[in-house]
């Protein structure tokens, strides 16, 4: 909704403003208090958004960075090529495909306001099955590596499992209450605040579960003396859970925010 269609007397924010015997008075001053609320909402929510994308970026490069410019602290000193591609895969694949694409995913309903619902659920709902396959890929990855559940014992493994499993719950009832409608509308009410609060607590533990494999990544590597505690790669390490924090901060505060074109609650101030 642009601010053209604020004021459009077939807008639903008109009539409802008209309803309103004082409104009816003062239209073109209610109009113009609308405007300006539009501008003053909407200008920081989506720096809010253009922040968030940025970050995304960085954390995108320092990933690509880590993996790539340094990809031999991933590797035994026998590794083959191919257990390079794997060792390398896995963080891109968990950053990139999962916790980057499962934010966009999340930003989408705010992102693109003038958007059918159906579109931005159905494009919602694409975006978090691509994360979801590239979350299985990655598990993939480390079970074809380390052939089975060997190495699955530390913190970081054990929240991956369990972010994976929230994903697919989440993923299930998202399809079943908001696309396929099978349910009465009374239900996709009830359902909808706890897949918002599950949808944005498995999206933090997913970045947490980020921040536990990098520093088990870092801390066995300095350990075993391979990287220096001020190295060039222990500083990009750091810069990439950094913004990996910062993210997830800005998704999820973006997501909680209310919507700058939603200001029907402005009427009658």
């Amino acid at each position: 909704m642009d601010k053209g269609t604020v004021c459009s007397p077939s807008s639903p924010l008109a009539t409802a403003a008209l309803k309103s015997k004082e409104n009816k008075q003062d239209f073109p001053s209610l109009c113009l208090r609308l405007r300006r609320s539009m501008a003053t909402f909407t200008k920081p929510f989506y720096a809010l958004l253009f922040l968030a994308r940025l970050t995304s970026v960085i954390v995108a490069v320092l990933v690509l960075i880590w993996a790539f410019r340094f990809r031999t602290s991933f590797l035994l000193p026998s590794s083959s090529k191919t257990d390079t591609v794997f060792s390398v895969l896995h963080p891109l694949v968990m950053v990139i495909g999962f916790i980057l694409v499962s934010g966009e995913a999340i930003l989408i309903h705010k992102a693109l306001p003038s958007w059918s619902r159906n579109f931005k659920k159905s494009l919602h709902l694409f975006l978090q099955a691509v994360a979801l396959g590239l979350g299985f890929f990655g598990i993939w990855i480390k079970f074809y590596k380390y052939k089975g559940f060997a190495n699955f014992y530390s913190l970081h493994s054990w929240m991956g499992l369990i972010c994976m499993c929230l994903f697919v719950s989440q993923w299930i009832v998202g399809f079943m209450s908001f696309w396929h409608r099978g349910e009465v509308r009374g239900v996709r009410v009830y359902v909808l605040p706890w897949h918002v609060f599950v949808g944005l607590y498995t999206y933090a533990l997913s970045v947490a579960t980020a921040e536990t494999g990098l520093l088990e990544k870092l801390t066995f590597l300095q350990a075993k003396g391979l990287v220096l505690r001020n190295s060039p790669e222990s500083m990009v390490a750091n810069f990439l859970g950094l913004g990996l924090s910062l993210l997830g901060a800005l998704v999820i505060l973006a997501a909680v925010c209310q919507n700058p074109t939603n200001i029907t609650h402005i009427i009658g101030k």
